[in-house]
């Protein structure tokens, strides 16, 4: 009774006309960020941030979390019609889905791809709707030791998860971490490793980062790569999946949303892990997996469905606990804290309108992006067809102009510049940009709950080890750290034993 009625009170926050036209706008913006390539929700949530901060909170969340949600079905779009991903979470699409339209079958692949995303975005709603309350009261136990041990466990998943070798995503968190020190001691009011420059005294810019991480390497590369490939240029037609189609597909669209929900709320799972779970997943268990990657509907409908709920299933730590799980939850916190806001247990008892104005917006603009994908698929072809030598100067003004507006100083233009030299040479080492964000963002909160807690046990570390949940999230944090090094230790037993290798044998 007590959802139907928070429920009530949420649609009753997003059905105002700010907050509608809020959620289409978000939806709009969210799709051309998905469809476009290279862009994805990260680049494009960062560069409208800025204009975001005048808004009301909930409005402003409102369409931070419309564009998230609506990128993961734009993504889709480009995946099938010219096998390149709008977005990282779409890479699985382009297996089947690019197959499909070359048999003509895009419009099938098209609208499969929108009902399951539906499908699977309404799925995470309902679960964020109803697992997020019920973790307030766990969270409302941790003290400052559990959630120093949390931020521990959502650094080392995230450096774990974020692909590539650990230790160089561990490499990247610790300087995330040691990127978020820089300023003013918030306890003692000291300036911390500022060199003498005084606009770092409040800190290294959020927005600058993230835009130098992700769209300045992505321009670099863009130019490196100037060739763009054809656009799917026949007649789409046959939107609408035939009862054949949707038999094959509901199975896929249900299992992707489930396995979806559940590895986004996995601290950096996220969207684009949950499409690879459930690609694995139908291809494991199909009759014929050697139709998969030959243009079988299931592997559009599954990984789709996946990757949207994933979605939902990210913003539960960030709700209950105030813990971003990847990058974009990691903005979203960055947006909750510029509107002097703190996510957690406490925001939800004492806003509510906020949190279940954010769950109903979720419905509406899941309805709207329904609504919006399947006619106007002719309008996002034409888009595609934009060239990148237009549309990357465009990129390059909004950065310009997001990474000034933050503070309206220079000083925010060279960061982002400077970020942006460091994001390039990241990627060509293939070093994952994500644990720097999630360490800049953490970095905070983590230092306040290891002071806390030092201080309310006057200085004596075992406080972390005594208390049931914090040993256990750190006792779990070490089992991420040392699961390369055990799989390093049994490949060289077996090395060992394989026929030539025996010691013995002389």
């Amino acid at each position: 009774m007590d959802v139907l009625h928070h429920l009530y009170l949420g649609f009753s926050v997003a059905l105002t006309p700010v907050n509608l036209v809020a959620a289409f706008l978000g939806c709009m913006a969210g799709t051309a960020i998905g469809v476009l390539p290279g862009i994805g929700p990260v680049v494009g949530i960062t560069l409208l941030l800025p204009m975001t901060y005048g808004m009301d909170p909930t409005t402003s969340l409102i369409v931070i979390a419309a564009i998230y949600y609506g990128s993961m079905y734009g993504g889709s779009t480009t995946s099938i019609l010219i096998n390149v991903p709008g977005e990282a979470a779409s890479v699985v699409t382009c297996l089947d889905g690019y197959q499909m339209a070359r048999k003509g079958k895009a419009g099938a692949a098209l609208g499969i791809s929108a009902i399951g995303s539906f499908v699977a975005g309404i799925f995470s709603v309902l679960g964020l709707m109803l697992l997020a309350p019920m973790v307030v009261p766990l969270a409302l136990k941790f003290g400052p030791s559990e959630y120093f041990s949390l931020m521990v466990l959502g650094l080392t998943t995230v450096a774990y998860l974020s692909g590539g070798s650990l230790v160089k995503g561990l490499l990247m968190a610790l300087v995330g971490l040691g990127v978020s020190v820089v300023g003013m001691d918030a306890l003692t009011s000291k300036v911390r490793f500022t060199f003498g420059v005084t606009e770092l005294w409040n800190g290294i810019d959020f927005v600058a980062v993230t835009m130098g991480l992700f769209a300045i390497p992505e321009i670099l590369v863009s130019v490196e790569n100037w060739a763009r490939q054809e656009v799917f240029s026949n007649k789409i037609k046959g939107i609408w999946p035939n009862q054949e189609e949707f038999r094959r597909s509901a199975g896929p669209m249900a299992r992707g949303s489930a396995l979806g929900f559940f590895t986004g709320i996995i601290p950096g799972g996220g969207p684009l892990l949950a499409s690879f779970f459930s690609y694995a997943l139908e291809k494991s268990i199909s009759k014929h997996p050697e139709r998969f990657g030959t243009g079988t509907i299931e592997g559009v409908a599954g990984p789709e469905a996946a990757n949207n709920s994933g979605t939902g299933g990210a913003l539960v730590p960030l709700f209950a606990l105030g813990l971003p799980c990847n990058v974009v939850t990691a903005i979203m916190l960055n947006a909750f804290i510029m509107q002097g806001l703190r996510p957690g247990p406490m925001l939800m008892q004492e806003q509510p309108q906020l949190f279940w104005g954010v769950v109903a917006s979720m419905f509406i603009g899941n309805l709207v992006l329904l609504v919006l994908n399947l006619p106007l698929v002719g309008l996002f072809v034409r888009l595609l067809r934009v060239p990148y030598r237009i549309l990357l100067p465009f990129i390059v003004l909004f950065c310009v102009i997001g990474a000034y507006a933050v503070n309206n100083q220079v000083f925010g233009i060279w960061l982002m510049l400077i970020f942006g030299v460091f994001g390039y040479f990241l990627r060509k080492g293939n070093y994952p940009a994500a644990p720097v964000v999630l360490g800049l963002v953490i970095g905070p909160m983590l230092e306040g709950a290891l002071r806390q807690a030092l201080t309310v046990s006057q200085g004596d570390i075992s406080v972390f080890f005594t208390r049931p949940l914090s040993l256990s999230m750190l006792v779990i944090a070490l089992g991420v750290v040392s699961v390369p090094f055990w799989r390093m230790a049994v490949r060289k037993k077996e090395g060992l034993r394989a026929p030539g290798n025996d010691p013995n044998v002389s």
